[in-house]
């Protein structure tokens, strides 16, 4: 398939540490919001039913399953994990050292 225009413009960011680094973490915000809302369905509720099982706002689980929200806490995210009957696995990796 022939490269589109966004194709060459993400190669081309890609070379750049800095958008490299924010594409990172809106994966990484991407991955928890699917997490959450997977789990808040499987387990049957709406937004608002799990909002009052954590005498919270529906906007707040809004929130947490946005996929351009940064701010969770581990707090918030073990309340939620625990009334959704999941647990909460925190990963911190060493950064590959730079070759001279």
């Amino acid at each position: 398939m022939k490269p589109t225009n966004f194709d060459r413009y993400l190669k081309a960011q890609q070379k750049t540490p800095d958008f490299v680094e924010r594409f990172k973490q809106a994966g990484e915000a991407w991955d928890v919001a699917l997490q959450l809302s997977q789990l808040r369905q499987r387990a049957g509720l709406s937004q608002a039913a799990l909002a009052r099982k954590l005498k919270t706002s529906q906007q707040q689980i809004c929130r947490l399953e946005s996929s351009s929200y940064q701010g969770h806490s581990l707090r918030m995210l073990k309340r939620v994990a625990k009334a959704l009957n999941a647990r909460v696995h925190v990963v911190l990796e060493p950064l590959k050292a730079a070759k001279a």
